[in-house]
């Protein structure tokens, strides 16, 4: 599978923090160092996203899994 090409909106000056909420996960991709993650934003347009795949290892790990199950978990309780 080849990856989705998205055009860049990348500007000379650097910009504040990007804040999106990916709302719909429906499509994820490794291909070669890379892992894509797409679907819909709050406001339902659609984006992807990009990470190198060792970082993306290194950083989310069975500690991280396990502590975003005890987040969400938490979460539901008090729902």
């Amino acid at each position: 599978m080849t990856p989705i090409e998205i055009e860049s909106t990348r500007k000379e000056k650097k910009e504040e923090l990007i804040h999106k909420r990916m709302n719909d996960i429906n499509t994820f991709q490794a291909h070669e160092n890379e892992v894509y993650l797409r679907g819909s934003d709050e406001y339902g347009n659609d984006f992807q996203i990009c990470f190198d795949s060792f970082n993306f290892l290194e950083w989310i790990d069975k500690e991280q899994i396990e502590y975003i199950k005890e987040q969400l978990i938490k979460y539901i309780k008090e729902k």
